[in-house]
């Protein structure tokens, strides 16, 4: 175990904004972080890969660093393999990992931000796939007795960007590992999502692999939204709405043009569509703005504060809620 005292927290957030911790704790197992509880109870923030957070303070208190590695099979049949992932693997690494092993499953999640300690949380999705469509189990500790936990796929209560560590859970579990359940043929190709099929035609594939699949979607993300590298940002900020079929039927007798999926409860709407028809798509006041090819994505020119980036989306909300009558969510966690 680590201990920096004073530490900005820049680099460990996606969004860079300079924002520090009064003491930063990296912990490199689940008995390092069991350690850490027992003595000091809970931490005022616990920290994966700092891709789904906007911080708008510096954080009084510990904030606890999940680093935990490690990659194991854990069971394997002619059809499927099931491996264990440390929380701080960083989930496109891993993507590509599982890629050069000729397995599929994760390829439509490439170049999402963050580790894959967060991804249960978020349910990430991208592409017509989402996290729960893979995930076997995960593990960790509770916070406030250290008693070990193990949810399946059932317990984790995933539905869209939510999950039960975005509800009943929330602050009161920490994640060290979880599995994921992947194919070794027979993949499940998910390729009618439009731009991913209109790039396939482009080439020419018309049965495309695990591998040509991620190519498409890498490609595709990289026109699209900015290296947190580069450009500090957490991808999308927004989720997507879910709309009754009836609001969504009066919307699109308005606009026609307006992309509009089956879910659950009624229907999921384009939220960077309605942020880009509002005019809000390359704004940029001073170092924060809204990125130029992707609506969807708030963005760090620099020196922005995690205020001055939440005021932005707060505008956009208010914005988009007088025009459509639709109540934006964020996707990011605001500390």
């Amino acid at each position: 175990m680590i201990v920096q005292i004073n530490q900005s927290l820049a680099k460990l957030n996606t969004f860079g904004v300079d924002q520090k911790a009064s003491r930063l704790i990296w912990a490199h197992s689940p008995e390092e972080i069991a350690n850490y509880l027992k003595h000091h109870g809970a931490p005022a923030l616990v920290l994966g890969g700092g891709s789904n957070l906007l911080l708008t303070k510096d954080v009084e208190g510990d904030v606890l660093k999940v680093d935990i590695h490690g990659r194991e099979v854990v069971f394997e049949d002619d059809n499927h393999v099931q491996i264990r992932f440390g929380a701080g693997e960083n989930w496109h690494e891993v993507v590509l990992w599982t890629l050069m092993q000729g397995l599929g499953g994760l390829e439509n999640l490439s170049l999402i931000p963050g580790n894959c300690g967060t991804a249960p949380v978020q349910n990430i999705g991208a592409y017509g796939v989402e996290l729960q469509d893979v995930f076997v189990s995960c593990e960790g500790l509770m916070i406030d007795d250290c008693a070990p936990f193990k949810l399946s796929r059932k317990q984790a209560r995933f539905s869209y960007r939510n999950s039960i560590f975005k509800n009943a859970w929330k602050g009161k579990a920490v994640i060290t590992h979880l599995v994921l359940k992947l194919t070794k043929r027979n993949h499940q190709i998910h390729a009618d999502y439009g731009a991913i099929k209109g790039e396939l035609e482009k080439m020419g594939i018309s049965k495309p692999t695990p591998k040509q699949i991620s190519d498409v979607v890498i490609a595709i993300r990289k026109s699209k939204l900015p290296d947190p590298s580069q450009i500090g940002n957490s991808g999308s900020f927004f989720k997507n709405p879910i709309v009754t079929k009836e609001k969504a039927q009066e919307l699109l007798h308005m606009y026609p043009d307006m992309p509009s999926y089956p879910a659950e409860g009624g229907k999921k709407l384009a939220a960077g569509w309605i942020i880009e028809k509002s005019g809000w798509k390359g704004y940029r006041k001073k170092d924060v703005g809204v990125h130029k090819n992707q609506a969807l994505v708030l963005v760090n020119y620099g020196n922005a504060t995690g205020r001055e980036i939440h005021a932005l989306a707060q505008k956009i909300m208010e914005d988009v809620y007088a025009r459509y009558g639709i109540q934006l969510e964020p996707e990011v966690n605001l500390i």
